[in-house]
């Protein structure tokens, strides 16, 4: 029952035939397992995962101990100190599994360890509080052998609790706790499957998972960037981040009070054009802002829009994994969302209590977003739209753009409006909220993403003169973005 596949799991496999369980059904069907043992550890909204465990039935062969600490001086002398005083986070998960599966393989592999896998489940949650004004979400991971007397594996997930009502953000903790522990055992072949198993019997009305990490000796396969975007793309989460390292990063701890400047493009590939918007961009944020002494909390994010990666239906996992190894090789953090609408990514930076927020947009493509057809869904229109899009705090910086007729520099001041929005146009220019990026490139306006890629794949070099050198010389080692090397046999 508990041998690895004999096949290498695949990464991409999306379509797998199986019976969905119920949570009742999947918590009886682990209990009636009796090579899976292990412990529960719940700090913030009850022991919700443990008791649908209880309530299924069979549950003694399963529960080896289960435990609530709430108190953080009970905490704290459980799992040691928090080292940034925060109850709620990774690192705290992270105490609570080294201890809690370190002391159950101590105690009871002696006993039992031959024919056992154990595992360790833990989570600390915030659940709405008494004035409902606060972040309701949470961290769940189990760490777990897949075979007795192995090396553990991990998974870890981070979770916003979405409903307007702490019991029912405990009965969605428990269902998700079921499915998490479930999925760790019987889907982790094949990664797609897992995530989605996450969500059974659960609307994304009620829960959202922004960050998924897995690692262990069977799941040394998972490519957890992959993972991150797989949730934009289920739906699961409307964005996901990776650090300029190209680590999977969980968005608060990444932009949680930072000045923030965002610059959304396709990257495929960045070209010089790319380049010069960050730095000029960068430049003026700077002026803007006035944060030299405060770097360590700016934030600079080049954001894909889901749909840009999306072709003909099609989602090409490969050729955004190579997007995101350019732009973090170049010390850029990535960011993937499913918003469409500049307003919608206004709307979800708030959430963060951002100090300031700077979005880059090219002058033809906010000549686009200045298009009250694309706002028609709304009640309020264009105007309902803009007062989404200008919250506190938020400008916008328009880098010029060459028009390919007639050549000429488009700026705030010779933009294309459209007559009957010309005064909130004005309005927004005027007051500030419109800016033009002062310092940039004029010999590098007529440089386009689209025509590097058709130079690249006639094999017309002179791509290379349109891309920075290491952009460059990345696609050729890599043979990226239809790239095909003539000397290559």
């Amino acid at each position: 029952m508990y041998l690895r596949p004999k096949t290498k799991p695949n990464m991409s496999h999306s379509n797998i035939e199986r019976e969905v369980l119920d949570t009742t059904r999947k918590a009886l069907f682990i209990n009636l397992d009796d090579t899976i043992y292990g412990s529960f550890a719940e700090i913030g909204a009850g022991q919700e995962v443990a008791r649908c465990f209880f309530q299924s039935g069979g549950a003694s062969g399963t529960i080896a101990k289960t435990i609530s600490a709430y108190d953080m001086s009970f905490s704290d002398a459980l799992y040691g100190a928090s080292p940034d005083n925060r109850y709620v986070s990774e690192q705290r998960l992270l105490q609570m599994l080294n201890k809690e599966y370190n002391r159950l393989v101590d105690l009871l592999t002696p006993v039992r360890g031959e024919k056992t896998r154990f595992f360790a489940f833990a989570n600390t949650v915030a659940t709405l509080n008494f004035r409902k004004d606060n972040e309701a979400h949470g961290w769940l991971g189990v760490r777990f052998q897949l075979n007795p007397c192995s090396k553990p594996n991990e998974v870890i997930i981070h979770v916003r609790l979405l409903e307007n009502d702490t019991l029912l953000q405990q009965k969605t903790l428990g269902m998700l706790g079921v499915n998490l522990i479930y999925a760790c055992y019987y889907n982790y072949q094949y990664p797609n499957s897992f995530l989605k198993s996450l969500l059974e019997s659960l609307s994304d009305d009620r829960i959202e998972i922004d960050m998924i990490r897995m690692h262990g000796p069977e799941l040394d396969y998972v490519d957890n960037r992959l993972l991150a975007v797989q949730l934009v793309k289920n739906g699961m989460t409307g964005v996901t981040m990776f650090d300029r390292h190209g680590q999977v990063q969980q968005p608060a701890d990444l932009l949680y009070k930072k000045n923030i400047m965002v610059f959304r493009g396709s990257f495929r590939p960045i070209t010089y054009v790319g380049f010069d918007i960050l730095r000029s961009g960068f430049a003026l944020f700077k002026k803007d802002v006035g944060f030299d002494k405060d770097k360590k909390n700016t934030v600079v994010l080049c954001e894909i829009t889901l749909n840009n990666l999306m072709e003909a239906g099609n989602f090409d996992e490969r050729d955004f994994l190579d997007r995101v190894d350019i732009l973090c090789g170049m010390g850029q953090n990535v960011m993937i969302s499913n918003f469409r609408e500049f307003y919608k990514l206004a709307g979800w930076f708030r959430r963060f209590k951002t100090m300031n927020i700077r979005m880059i947009i090219g002058a033809i493509t906010f000549s686009n977003v200045l298009d009250k057809h694309y706002y028609s869904h709304l009640r309020g229109g264009i105007l309902e739209a803009f007062g989404k899009l200008f919250i506190e705090n938020l400008k916008v910086y328009i880098y010029p753009a060459r028009h390919r007729q007639t050549q000429e520099t488009i700026t705030t001041k010779n933009m294309p409006v459209n007559t009957e929005i010309r005064h909130l146009y004005q309005h927004m220019v005027e007051n500030g909220l419109v800016i033009d990026i002062p310092d940039y490139r004029p010999e590098v306006l007529k440089i386009h993403s689209h025509g590097v890629l058709k130079r690249m794949k006639a094999n017309d070099s002179s791509w290379e003169d349109m891309v920075p050198r290491y952009v460059s010389a990345f696609i050729k080692t890599k043979s990226l973005f239809g790239y095909h090397n003539n000397n290559t046999p």
